[in-house]
């Protein structure tokens, strides 16, 4: 069950929906065959939910855009880029919990 908070991105999307963003932007590279990926869902979706209105929070199937993953040179998933104004401010590679996911998104609040 996907949240209505969560912002499912694209290639083509990519530059409108994440880097032109007004608010910062956390984009969860995933695919559906990880299951990490599917592990740390709900997580995400929750965050979505919780920085409703501060933070956006984006999904990127890797398999299905693999433009943008190359161009950040993403190589393990999932990875959680998050984005500020069009720049990287910090990320994460693999399955971690709720509060370094909080802490990451702090640092663009």
């Amino acid at each position: 069950m996907a949240s209505e908070n969560v912002l499912q991105t694209s290639d083509a999307e990519f530059d409108n929906q994440v880097l032109k963003s007004a608010e910062p932007v956390l984009v969860d590279f995933w695919a559906p065959w990880c299951g990490p990926c599917k592990a740390i869902g709900p997580v995400i979706e929750g965050l979505a939910n919780e920085f409703a209105g501060k933070v956006k929070v984006a999904k990127m199937n890797v398999d299905d855009n693999p433009a943008t993953p190359g161009k950040y040179g993403i190589r393990a998933i999932p990875t959680l880029i998050l984005f500020k104004n069009g720049e990287v401010v910090d990320q994460i590679t693999g399955a971690v919990g709720k509060p370094q996911l909080v802490a990451l998104i702090n640092k663009a609040l």
